[in-house]
């Protein structure tokens, strides 16, 4: 193989890998080098007869270079990341403040003042700013700060976790009672159907039959009642636009149901309460605003639940009443809002607004 397309070896690192380090003698072999310059130049000042050591500037310049191979070595000795940057950042200041005072005692007669005090001061506040901007977050109220920040956010995710869990709950209570006792009960009202038919000829009888008869089925029409107010199967199976749907056509004034096709279905907590929002805000409209048209309207914005009831009754709702309030509590347990807007003769519109969080 020719030189000339022999392969190239290319090494790579990683950015948190430290950098290759020069050879281990150099420093040393610096420092002794500097030092017999320094001491050669000591040598010829004592032998020229002495007088002002000029030496003193000699040994000077010998020393910064040192000191910059010194710091540049130990800039190389680790991975880059703030501390290290503010320890290089120390190292040069102290270097710098070490020159200037040196350069001041050669150079004061007595006479002058303290010239360096005013550069040493602002490198000093460099330090001390760069310090405060690597560990601000030690700060008493800083770390304060960070504690109370954590705390919350882990309350935050508790708190979902266990809304979570209460939905899952729930949801499997609604089927319990409607794959188990509601189906019995419906079993039990037929047999005693056909029991009441067969005592056609004994009337006494059969009338408690058919008293036994009407309170199974009503029994059958509370557990319906109650399975549908924990969570409808329609909301489980179809999702919220569906039983949305499905509370207008149940509603007792004529509703319109507006839905824009959400991106995901949003998590089964979430879906329960935009019901419940829902569900309450038709039967406020059937409650106090008998026979007026009333608009529902589901939306996604920014990773939002938006949920929007609006009637065309006399409006004057009571904002803090016990089912709104209540509603109020459920959404912002999962960090919504809602707001109602009841003004007399125009009409109320409730807005509520959800993390999808899926």
């Amino acid at each position: 193989m020719d030189a000339d397309t022999a392969p190239t070896s290319i090494s790579l690192r990683s950015p948190d890998q430290a950098p290759e380090q020069p050879p281990a003698n150099a420093l040393p072999l610096h420092i002794a080098l500097s030092a017999l310059a320094g001491l050669v130049a000591t040598i010829v000042w004592a032998v020229t007869g002495g007088g002002y050591y000029w030496a003193a500037w000699v040994w000077l310049g010998l020393a910064v270079p040192v000191a910059v191979h010194a710091i540049i070595r130990f800039g190389l000795s680790q991975p880059a990341s703030a501390r290290h940057g503010l320890a290089l950042h120390s190292m040069v200041t102290g270097m710098v403040c070490g020159i200037l005072l040196i350069v001041w005692g050669f150079t004061t007669d007595g006479v002058r003042g303290f010239w360096p005090l005013w550069p040493l001061l602002i490198l000093g506040v460099a330090v001390a700013v760069h310090a405060l901007v690597i560990y601000a977050d030690r700060l008493p109220g800083r770390e304060r700060e960070a504690q109370l920040a954590e705390r919350v956010g882990e309350l935050t995710r508790t708190r979902r976790g266990a809304l979570d869990v209460q939905a899952a709950e729930l949801r499997r209570i609604e089927r319990d009672l409607h794959d188990g006792a509601q189906a019995r009960l419906v079993a039990l009202s037929l047999l005693l159907g056909r029991t009441e038919e067969r005592l056609g000829d004994r009337p006494e009888e059969a009338e408690l039959v058919r008293r036994a008869r009407e309170e199974a089925s009503a029994a059958i029409g509370e557990l319906r009642d109650l399975a549908r107010g924990i969570a409808p199967p329609v909301l489980a199976d179809r999702g919220l636009a569906a039983a949305v749907e499905a509370l207008g056509r149940r509603a007792a004034t004529p509703v319109t149901v507006e839905t824009q096709e959400l991106t995901a279905r949003p998590l089964p907590v979430v879906e329960t309460a935009a019901y419940f929002v829902v569900a309450e805000g038709l039967t406020n409209v059937a409650k106090h605003a008998s026979g007026a048209a009333a608009v529902v309207r589901l939306s996604e914005q920014d990773g939002r639940l938006m949920i929007e009831i609006a009637d065309e009754g006399p409006g004057g709702a009571d904002a803090d009443g016990s089912g709104l309030t209540g509603l109020r509590h459920r959404v912002e347990a999962l960090d919504g809002t809602l707001t109602v807007t009841s003004v007399a003769g125009s009409g109320t519109t409730i807005h509520a607004e959800l993390p999808c969080g899926r």
